[in-house]
């Protein structure tokens, strides 16, 4: 009958749907890597060998009285930078010398039972030769309370004992749980290649990190984000696919934001969208 077949012309559509977009995963990934792969700098083998030497972003503490906070992120280490970035944050209250840089990485965990890292390293040095991007910035007036709200959510983070590469909880993991909680002000959206950003553990529905919208995410594995900073993003397996349309980038898992760069600058803290 005609409605039989156009039932199951509907159906068949959807079977073919789900058989093809695990070839087109598997497809994207594979180019994906080998585009990065090869429009990448060779350097050393040895990770001990690889830089770690501050590429300019930073003020110089000893010379900067204002306090300071700024979010990073590089290229991972390693099989790792070609599918995303570790984040980091750096904070420098007014009057101190040296800024203190909070960070995750999974082999602290298995050497002192905690994730968590809390370091004065300057706060944009290379990760192991990958020199950062700074996605955010903020200084002067009001950023020490802006501190205080960070290093709660810092002290807050429910993962300390647990690391995972993929889904997460990971580096990426920290940083958008301690944005949402300490520090939607600065209103950053973590690029597409923060692996593990969207891990939320049991509770599936979150603010976004920057505090301008909300996802809808299970595991880190699927899901989806709607924001004003995010604009629309889909998580596909950890993958990113999006729209940013503030930009008008196109948002690409591995490769990146393509589009007009999203940050120019050191800004004053923003107000989040549902304060007071």
């Amino acid at each position: 009958m005609p409605g039989a077949r156009r039932l199951h012309g509907k159906g068949m559509s959807l079977v073919h749907v789900f058989l093809a977009l695990p070839a087109f995963l598997v497809t994207y990934v594979a180019a994906a890597v080998l585009f990065l792969h090869a429009t990448s700098a060779s350097g050393a083998s040895d990770w001990r060998m690889l830089s770690r030497e501050p590429v300019g972003l930073a003020p110089d503490p000893k010379t900067t009285p204002e306090a300071v906070v700024q979010v990073y992120a590089a290229r991972a280490l390693r099989w790792r930078g070609y599918f995303g970035v570790h984040p980091w944050i750096a904070v420098k209250r007014t009057g101190e010398r040296a800024f203190t840089v909070y960070e995750v990485n999974g082999w602290r965990l298995r050497s002192s039972g905690s994730a968590v890292v809390k370091s004065e390293r300057p706060p944009d040095s290379r990760w192991f030769g990958n020199a950062p991007e700074l996605l955010a910035e903020a200084r002067g007036e009001g950023v020490d309370a802006l501190i205080d709200r960070i290093e709660a959510g810092v002290a807050s983070y429910p993962w300390k004992d647990q690391y995972r590469v993929w889904p997460g909880p990971n580096s990426n993991t920290f940083v958008a749980w301690v944005l949402r909680s300490g520090a939607p002000e600065l209103r950053v959206d973590l690029p597409p290649t923060a692996v593990g950003k969207d891990w939320l553990g049991a509770v599936p529905v979150a603010k976004l990190p920057s505090g301008t919208g909300a996802q809808l995410n299970v595991l880190g594995v699927l899901g989806v984000a709607a924001g004003i900073e995010e604009g629309l993003e889909l998580n596909l397996l950890g993958l990113t696919f999006g729209l940013d349309f503030r930009n008008l980038a196109l948002k690409l898992p591995l490769i990146g934001s393509v589009g007009p760069k999203r940050f120019g600058g050191s800004a004053q803290v923003k107000p989040p969208l549902d304060a007071p």
